[in-house]
């Protein structure tokens, strides 16, 4: 007999920070909990699937199954006040013996794992996906002072499924009630009983999208992501009468870039970059200087109409990485200036920009203070 998926996707995800439940916002094109539900419903070992969710959007739920043609959902049902609530109401719906309890918002879990976890089910009964944990893990005082360093040889990261013979985690289910005992997993309650729990090794992959920092990752992992990379070089010549503006700042110095626009040479080979990764030609194509709209305009401008190209073809701006080749003026002083700006056209946290300044020793043209030039590098990703 196969086994059955119980799905708990009622929770509000507060961390998530978006007011609703997060199981409905889409990475790669489709829901989250489109893509959970899409794992099991490929396993040979699930014959059906129960979803468990809030009473206001059991329709929700029901329209999403319904537009992704998921055959195995047996039963839409409502939740509890807490996780441990919607557990128990959803196994009453279980017909088969073992079932494998599974978070909504776990949408990187693999069928070689809810198989493994399934087999390993029928044969001790309790079984949790979980990892080695890697990180070196400190106590900690509530005042903030460490107090020691704990061993982590025997110490696991718990993830889903967690799987178990239906009647056993129907029954710790039922003790728990009775005692008025919540944990915060399935397994806890077969321990509270006395019951043995094994382990199958789960994946570091299979997070739970818990904050908006997950949602990357995931569009990459779930076939929705493409990485590209971008090259971008400029020069321009110092001349006197103009303004020096680079990175979108105005810098005092005795010569300015000359240029049709405002010569920022800096932002010129971030777009030239970003350009070039997401394969959408050059700033010569898009802001010819042969065009009188763009004399004396000011390149932070045009970046934002780049930054507007580049969401209009499904690319977010990873990384940023520049370099100014310059003796004179010294650009670090302006860099935080700088990238602030940047990124804010951009759209991204300012984590995301690095600019630097460099020289080339007194060789060369901008050795000798006749024109100054900029290398950039980008990382896009696509959906």
């Amino acid at each position: 007999m196969r086994a059955s998926a119980l799905i708990p996707a009622a929770g509000r995800g507060e961390r998530f920070g978006r007011g609703a439940n997060k199981v409905f916002a889409e990475i790669a094109g489709k829901p989250i909990l489109a893509h959970t539900i899409s794992v099991f419903e490929s396993c040979d070992a699930v014959g059906e699937i129960i979803i468990v969710t809030g009473e206001s959007e059991v329709e929700a739920v029901g329209e999403l199954v319904g537009r992704f043609d998921f055959t195995k959902v047996r039963h839409i049902t409502v939740g509890g006040a807490q996780r441990q609530d919607s557990v128990r109401r959803g196994l009453e719906m279980v017909s088969s013996d073992i079932v494998a309890i599974h978070d909504a918002a776990r949408p990187m879990v693999t069928c070689d794992i809810i198989e493994r976890s399934i087999d390993e089910a029928r044969r001790s009964g309790a079984c949790i996906a979980a990892v080695p944990v890697i990180d070196t893990i400190k106590s900690v005082e509530p005042d903030g002072n460490v107090s020691g360093t704990v061993d982590r040889a025997n110490l696991y990261c718990v993830q889903t499924p967690q799987t178990f013979r239906t009647e056993h985690i129907r029954r710790a289910h039922e003790q728990a009630v009775a005692e008025g005992f919540y944990a915060t997993d399935d397994a806890a309650l077969i321990e509270k009983m006395g019951g043995n729990v094994t382990v199958v090794q789960g994946s570091y992959d299979n997070i739970k999208i818990t904050t908006p920092s997950d949602v990357e990752l995931a569009e990459m992992k779930l076939g929705g992501g493409e990485y590209r990379t971008g090259l971008g070089f400029d020069v321009h010549a110092l001349v006197e009468g103009r303004k020096l503006i680079l990175g979108g700042v105005e810098i005092a110095h005795e010569k300015g870039l000359m240029g049709h626009s405002d010569a920022d040479v800096l932002v010129h080979a971030i777009m030239d970059a970003l350009l070039g990764a997401a394969a959408l030609g050059d700033i010569g194509r898009h802001f010819p200087d042969s065009d009188p709209a763009y004399k004396g305009v000011s390149s932070m401008k045009l970046l934002s109409h780049v930054s507007g190209l580049l969401a209009g073809n499904g690319w977010k701006v990873v990384n940023i990485d520049a370099v100014v080749i310059c003796e004179r003026p010294k650009i670090a002083p302006h860099v935080p200036e700088m990238v602030r700006g940047i990124a804010e056209c951009l759209g991204v946290d300012a984590g995301r920009i690095s600019v630097k300044g460099t020289t080339t020793e007194t060789l060369g043209f901008t050795g000798r203070g006749e024109g100054i030039a900029c290398q950039a590098i980008v990382a896009l990703l696509g959906k």
